[in-house]
Parts: C-alpha cells; sequence; structure tokens
C-alpha cells in the first residue's frame, strides 16, 4: 500500500479534534496536484512543433508517467461530444466501471454537460486548452472530493484536431461510486496557431539540409585570371 493511501486512511478515521491535520493533508495534496498539471501541459507543450498542436501518435505515455492512471485520450464525435478511448484506472475507479467508449461527460453532473460541451466545441474548434476545477458533494459512506480535469488538443494521424490529451486529478476519497463532479471553474484558453511551426530536427547527429542560394553572376567583374597573347 503506498504511503499516500496510508495518509489518508488513517485522515478518514480521525476524531473531531484532528481536524486541523485532516486540512493539511489535503492541502498538501493541492500542491502536488498543481505540480502534476504543471508537468502534465508542459510534457504535452514540448510535444508542438513550433505553435502547432500535437500529434496523437507522437504522445508517448513515458512522458506522462507520473500521471497515467489519471490520464486519458479522448475523440470527438460530434460539436461539444466526445468519448473516452483510452483511460486511466482512476477514471474507472471514480465511476465503479470501465470508462473506454464512454462519452467524456458521465463524468460530469448533468446540469454542467452543456458547460463541459461549450468548453470541448472551444477545445477543437478555436483550438483551445481547457481546465475545470471540479467538486462531488458528499453523501452515504463517502466524503466530498474536489478534483481538476486538464485537456489539451491534439491532431489525428490524418491531421485533423479531433482528439485530446486531458487528466483528472482528485483529492479525497472516492468511497461510493459513482462519483461524479459538478464545476465549479472552467478556464479556456485559446491556443495561436498561425505562427510558423519550427523546422523538424534532422534525425540522430544529422545536420540540417543547407539551404541553396545561387552564386552571384561576375560578368561586370574582371576574371581572376585572362590569357595573354604575346
Amino acid at each position: 500500500m503506498s504511503t499516500k493511501k496510508v495518509e489518508w486512511i488513517m485522515a478518514d478515521h480521525q476524531i473531531e479534534g484532528e481536524t486541523e491535520k485532516i486540512v493539511g493533508l489535503r492541502t498538501q495534496g493541492g500542491r502536488r496536484r498543481e505540480g502534476d498539471l504543471m508537468a502534465f501541459r508542459a510534457y504535452w507543450h514540448s510535444m508542438r512543433r513550433g505553435a502547432d498542436v500535437p500529434l496523437r501518435s507522437e504522445i508517448d505515455p513515458r512522458g506522462i508517467e507520473g500521471l497515467l492512471s489519471q490520464a486519458f485520450i479522448a475523440e470527438k464525435i460530434a460539436p461539444g461530444l466526445a468519448r473516452l478511448r483510452i483511460a486511466g484506472l482512476h477514471l474507472s475507479d471514480l465511476m465503479g466501471m470501465e470508462v473506454r467508449g464512454m462519452p467524456l461527460s458521465s463524468l460530469v453532473d448533468i446540469a454542467d454537460r452543456p458547460r463541459l460541451s461549450d468548453a470541448l466545441v472551444e477545445l477543437f474548434e478555436r483550438p483551445a486548452a481547457v481546465r475545470l476545477d471540479l467538486a462531488s458533494a458528499g453523501g452515504i459512506r463517502r466524503a466530498p472530493m474536489t478534483g481538476t480535469m486538464l485537456i489539451l488538443p491534439l491532431r489525428s494521424d490524418l491531421g485533423d484536431i479531433s482528439r485530446a490529451l486531458g487528466c483528472l486529478v482528485t483529492t479525497g476519497s472516492i468511497g461510493t461510486t459513482p462519483r461524479r463532479f459538478r464545476i465549479t471553474e472552467c478556464e479556456v484558453t485559446p491556443l495561436d496557431i498561425t505562427a510558423p511551426a519550427d523546422p523538424v530536427p534532422a534525425p540522430g547527429l544529422a545536420e540540417a539540409p543547407a539551404t541553396f542560394t545561387p552564386a552571384p553572376e561576375f560578368a561586370s567583374e574582371r576574371p581572376y585570371l585572362r590569357l595573354v597573347r604575346t
């Protein structure tokens, strides 16, 4: 059992006088969550060529190893609607079932699904990066949870922006499933992809091919050598 899980099990069983300890653990988890999200987005950004959107085929799971269980790949199937093609175990744990093939909106409360749909339209059409701050109310045999979903656009092998790389990190014990989340804040950041992409580096240690520059004409200049008849 990992140290993180042991900490949370201990926190869930503290008496009322230990409330400060529980809050402290959650605050520490929030800091870790933000660091993980920054690293996740930095990897996605490193896959961009200049200002372009990365290709789905270029995403290497080893690059997001720290959040692999929370990560997912989604596919646009209609305006504002995407389904999960690949999903980490954490998402299945939240729903209490296998989530591959399910709409991404299944993780969100019904009341907030139109808001998610609007954000997905922006993500695929502009394109844009989307960050959702989430909350799930407590109930019978489950404590309140908070979470953050980060969704970043990808190009398919055909070149269209119809894929997305995302992750959902949460704080709190899952308890009774399924766990669905309200959207407490939605941040949509349009991407500027008008700038020319950086040149693709040459493989291995080979140098990039040199550009061809036409030699200047020397018709008006005196030749370096000339023939002299005597």
